[in-house]
């Protein structure tokens, strides 16, 4: 009982060192994203794959955003990795997408990457990419946010309460952001299910 006690205090600590004033700057650049019809690309690896794989569904289904995820197509990712390395895969598939200035990238990710600890550079590539183009960088990520709150637009810090346990709260406050996200009233446009059902 006593770290599950730990656990959710930590949880709380989060919630409320949140920075409400970088969600609300993502919100709005994601709103001008939809009003001049540019594309969200949402990236992560590891856990946070599978986090963008379910917020691409959200922001398209709840939001309108044309969405994607480069980790959804696995058959690209491993022959990417497989010809031309791991650190290349987003900014390749980012190109043959033909990423815009209209267009943004959302980085989900624990440390946000790092090319000096070869943590993530295939995040680190996007980004160098994606301010060539001119895409707005947003990102929700944990630790000191590595290279994406360097350079993002705006970009949501998941605070370390408890080093031991920066991993699963990062990934976790992932997935509470982005629903905030899509239930905000200046983004939401569709019905989510259940609220439909009252």
């Amino acid at each position: 009982m006593e770290f599950i006690k730990q656990f959710l205090s930590e949880a709380s600590q989060i919630i409320h060192t949140l920075d409400m004033k970088q969600i609300e700057r993502i919100v709005d650049h994601l709103t001008t994203i939809r009003a001049q019809a540019g594309r969200l690309f949402v990236l992560g690896v590891g856990g946070s794959a599978a986090n963008a794989s379910h917020a691409v569904n959200d922001f398209r289904k709840i939001v309108g955003i044309e969405a994607y995820a480069p980790t959804d197509n696995v058959s690209e990712l491993t022959a990417r990795t497989n010809d031309d390395g791991w650190e290349s895969v987003f900014a390749k598939w980012l190109a043959v997408s033909r990423l815009n200035t209209r267009d943004a990238l959302m980085v989900l990710s624990v440390g946000g990457g790092n090319v000096e600890k070869n943590v993530s550079p295939n995040l680190v590539a996007a980004l160098h990419y994606a301010r060539e183009i001119g895409a707005k960088i947003l990102g929700v990520v944990g630790r000191d946010g590595g290279y994406t709150a360097e350079v993002a637009d705006a970009c949501v810090l998941i605070p370390t309460v408890n080093a031991n346990n920066v991993t699963p709260h990062a990934e976790a406050f992932q997935s509470v952001i982005w629903h905030m996200l899509v239930s905000h009233p200046k983004l939401k446009i569709g019905q989510t299910k259940w609220e439909s059902l009252r």
